[in-house]
């Protein structure tokens, strides 16, 4: 468990030490996981670098556990650039599926790995904030954290 300004977050790594989850406290443990505070050391240390404005991208390795569509819509969010958002409308389009608009929100709000996978840079066509698995206001302060902190660098 992790405390951050957006409120705790629990993380969860598999064997290798490859992040499998990263979901709000809310939310409920995975029943398949154990504690394991040594093993998300890592994790824990960039995401206290990323909510302290000194991280701007993560380099964790990651197992992103989905179907392939889900794969390559995750793996299309790790391409939006820190302080920045895009929409839905044109994920579909990077991933080569541009009908697909509705199947990426879902894929979107599937996200098993939240803040690290930046599904909150995602955002409606006419420029709205939409859903967001950790509630909106989470949302808005990810994206005000980053624009804010763009500004400093």
């Amino acid at each position: 468990m992790l405390d951050t300004p957006i409120g705790a977050l629990t993380l969860v790594v598999n064997e290798e030490g490859a992040l499998v989850r990263c979901t709000f406290a809310e939310d409920a443990w995975p029943q398949d996981a154990t504690r394991d505070d040594a093993r998300c050391a890592a994790v824990a240390t960039q995401l206290t670098e990323y909510f302290a404005g000194t991280r701007r991208e993560f380099d964790i390795p990651l197992a992103l556990e989905g179907t392939e569509f889900q794969r390559a819509v995750w793996t299309a969010l790790l391409d939006i650039p820190y302080g920045t958002t895009t929409t839905y409308g044109e994920l579909a389009r990077r991933i080569g599926r541009p009908s697909a608009v509705r199947a990426v929100g879902a894929a979107n709000g599937a996200n098993p790995i939240p803040v690290i996978v930046p599904c909150h840079r995602v955002i409606g066509s006419n420029g709205t904030l939409t859903g967001y698995g950790g509630g909106l206001p989470r949302k808005q302060q990810l994206l005000a954290l980053e624009q804010q902190r763009d500004r400093l660098f």
